[in-house]
């Protein structure tokens, strides 16, 4: 079915200015004062609660596959940010260590644009789009799992030169 042009059109203003107004909410949410109903408010439902170790949560809003964020609030017991932290860097990079599951590295960096299984590698690579230097290149982060085991085998990264 083909859209008609000024819909495509204004998909793509959406998705453009999007970025934007996760900047100006970002500023108004304040780590130790903003409470999770607050935060509902101004992001949305997140796209998916992990749940920590002492019962407290941690809502992702993954901005995959368009942008190249992913911010991860943390609440305490008493509902009241306790954290915000954009989780696509290179800190967290470098924290994937060989044979960790699926399950901690979505933890990590929240849902990936991509997944993708090649059979003949006995692969399954999940990819985020990141930030690029120059930024000008779109930058692809990659986790590549073992489809024997579901481990994690290694981690790469990909450039696509725009232009």
């Amino acid at each position: 079915m083909k859209f008609p042009t000024w819909i495509s059109a204004a998909a793509s203003a959406i998705i453009t200015v999007l970025p934007g107004c996760d900047y100006v909410n970002l500023q108004e949410l304040k780590p130790g004062i903003t409470t999770q109903a607050e935060v509902r408010a101004r992001m949305g439902d997140p796209g998916f609660v992990h749940w920590n170790d002492d019962g407290t949560a941690t809502w992702e809003y993954a901005r995959q596959p368009n942008g190249t964020s992913c911010y991860m609030i943390s609440f305490g017991s008493n509902q009241v940010i306790s954290k915000i932290e954009q989780v696509l860097n290179e800190a967290n990079y470098g924290k994937v260590r060989v044979g960790m599951s699926k399950d901690d590295i979505r933890r990590l960096f929240g849902a990936p644009a991509r997944k993708q299984l090649f059979d003949n590698l006995g692969e399954e690579i999940w990819e985020w789009r990141i930030e690029g230097v120059p930024p000008m290149e779109e930058t692809y982060f990659m986790v590549h799992f073992d489809t024997e085991n579901g481990g994690v085998k290694k981690t790469s990264k990909r450039v696509e030169p725009k232009g």
